[in-house]
């Protein structure tokens, strides 16, 4: 119900209005919640997989024909398929992912077993068979192209991995003590030299006073206002070749706040500025 959602809350007109040329290519087939195993989590892998190559599919289609692809999700597990589309070319690419968690899980050390916690390390070759070859054999992102941005909750044996990578962690904690301007541009600056990067943006990397409508809320992330200012530092300082915004549920929501903001925030990130 994301896509929907977000769509309702006017992303069209709005996109309209900041001068884009929209070709809305519809919802990629998922299956529904209730044809998959009761038991869930690495139940849902073929689900999972069939769905990201879907959106590679279509991903692909839109990098090759030279627009700019915007992902509507969706839990994260979307990113695996959005990610691999935004590499397609064999060029470099480099991935801001905005989230309040790592994604960096794997099947050995997640204690839940949920895929939407695992596709960053996927992409970075780490995981599961199924997640790491999707479409090409081994990863898509180099770690050291990898930023990540608004990290608050992490798994312990998650944390290990991440520390031993070469994948770049700004935490909340750092936010705060050095602010969100000198974190974003020092973050974006690390991927400035590669053709194009890919935003992935999860609703939960905001506090959920501002972002209630996210299905794992952590308290303590972005405010409005810094949330608005990393997006207007990644459009300012690199080539944003492609987005994915993800895991707004509007169940939980409050009269669609969420899509709102993340409508608000994509704008930023494709350049809209107040003066």
């Amino acid at each position: 119900m994301g896509p929907s959602a977000v769509r309702y809350a006017g992303l069209d007109r709005r996109l309209k209005r900041l001068g884009c040329e929209i070709r809305d290519c519809g919802n990629v087939e998922i299956a529904e919640r209730d044809t998959l195993p009761a038991a869930g989590g690495l139940a849902y892998m073929p689900a999972v997989v069939a769905a990201c190559e879907g959106v590679y599919r279509a991903g692909a289609r839109a990098i090759e024909a030279g627009d700019v692809p915007l992902f509507l999700g969706g839990d994260h597990s979307i990113a695996l398929g959005t990610v691999t589309a935004a590499s397609s070319s064999g060029e470099r690419t480099g991935v801001v992912w905005i989230d309040a968690h790592g994604d960096f899980n794997t099947p050995e050390t997640s204690p839940s077993g949920n895929l939407h916690g695992m596709p960053l390390a996927a992409l970075t070759g780490r995981g599961a068979d199924e997640m790491v070859n999707l479409i090409r054999v081994g990863r898509k992102v180099a770690d050291e192209d990898v930023v990540l941005i608004g990290i608050r909750d992490l798994d312990p044996a998650e944390r290990d991995t991440l520390r031993d990578s070469g994948v770049h962690v700004y935490t909340m904690r750092e936010i705060d003590r050095r602010g969100i301007g000198e974190v974003a541009e020092e973050a974006v600056a690390k991927l400035s030299h590669l053709p194009r990067v890919h935003v992935s943006l999860d609703m939960d990397s905001l506090d959920p006073r501002e972002a209630p409508g996210v299905g794992t809320p952590v308290a303590g992330g972005f405010s409005y206002r810094e949330a608005h200012l990393l997006m207007e530092t990644i459009a300012d300082s690199v080539t944003v070749g492609s987005i994915d915004v993800v895991e707004i549920n509007p169940i939980l929501d409050e009269r669609n706040r969420t899509s709102e903001l993340a409508i608000e925030l994509v704008l930023s990130g494709l350049g809209k500025s107040t003066f």
